[in-house]
């Protein structure tokens, strides 16, 4: 009779111990810290993994995430510095670095997200109002990101938060702006290139002006020192000419009525008719030459005795003709 009410106090005993044991302890993994709640006070937070042990039905244990997070914040319309609207796309990424400071401000990561979503927007909107235009699209969007998370993380702190990283995926026109804001873009750079291609233009024209000028210059030279030569030239045939002349009067006349037919009578179909005393011109075409030959003396009367000496036939006084001007 003692055996058996022994053995099952024995064994309510051991369910008793096992149960005690399995309620007191717990594990923490390496992508969580645990926060032990003692009769729903907070006890310093766990962050080393492993098996740990609790009060049974005292402690309650609440895990926390220690990974980095992510926030994603709805896209949100701001205004810049100069007054323009601008649509941007932002998102942080956080991590729990207290866990008790945390569980106290937010409790939950759901919690934490909406608060810091709403400091997430305060930031973007007071940095970015205090920036126009193009330093948010183009010329300092690193630096407004920096200083937006230097904001989000001196927030943050008072909930055991501590931001990573904030990003700005987006920052453009809204739609009804765009077209209009691109339409003013264009006109600006048309207007642009047209300035350029007017200087490129009158650059070019001064450029051309001063080649012409250089050129007439060089051409006005070349031409006078040209005329200089051709009068030297001249000057020199002339006086080889007279000194032909002064040597045989009667060649110089014929060479210089053979190049005067050469330059006149050209080889074609025209037909010239000449009588042979027309002109001193084609005097060497009817006599080679020109007119200057001694006539030969006749012979005397055979048998006869003269009454008296006739007096002898006068010599040819026909001058040569002057040659033909140049």
């Amino acid at each position: 009779m003692k055996n058996p009410i022994f053995g099952g106090v024995f064994a309510i005993i051991a369910a008793l111990v096992v149960v005690g044991v399995y309620s007191s302890a717990f594990t923490v993994s390496q992508t969580q810290q645990a926060l032990v709640l003692r009769l729903g006070n907070p006890q310093p937070p766990i962050t080393t993994p492993g098996l740990h042990w609790k009060v049974p039905f005292i402690d309650n244990v609440v895990y926390i995430d220690n990974r980095i997070l992510d926030l994603e914040n709805p896209s949100q319309e701001v205004i810049a510095s100069d007054q323009k609207r601008l649509v941007v796309d932002a998102f942080a990424r956080y991590r729990i670095t207290n866990a008790l400071k945390f569980y106290q401000a937010a409790g939950t990561v759901e919690a934490a997200n909406s608060r810091l979503a709403t400091v997430l927007n305060s930031a973007l909107r007071r940095v970015l109002g205090e920036s126009n235009f193009m330093t948010v699209v183009r010329d300092d969007r690193e630096g407004l990101m920096h200083r937006i998370s230097e904001q989000v993380n001196r927030e943050a702190a008072n909930f055991g938060i501590t931001v990573v990283d904030v990003r700005i995926r987006r920052a453009d026109l809204p739609e009804a702006n765009s077209q209009a804001v691109f339409q003013r873009m264009q006109t600006e750079r048309q207007r642009e290139a047209a300035e350029i291609r007017a200087q490129g233009n009158e650059a070019a024209q001064r450029t051309r002006a001063r080649a012409d000028r250089e050129a007439t210059i060089v051409l006005a030279e070349a031409n006078s020192k040209g005329e200089q030569v051709r009068g030297e030239g001249d000057a020199e045939r002339n006086r080889i000419f007279a000194d032909a002349y002064g040597r045989d009067p009667d060649f110089f006349g014929f060479y210089r009525s053979m190049q005067a037919y050469d330059a006149s009578l050209k080889a074609g179909d025209t037909r010239m008719l000449v009588a042979p005393e027309s002109t001193a011109f084609f005097r060497y075409l009817t006599d080679p030459f020109g007119g200057t030959r001694l006539p030969v003396p006749p012979q005397a009367a055979p048998a006869a005795t003269p009454l008296s000496a006739a007096p002898p036939a006068p010599a040819s006084t026909a001058p040569a003709l002057p040659a033909p001007a140049r």
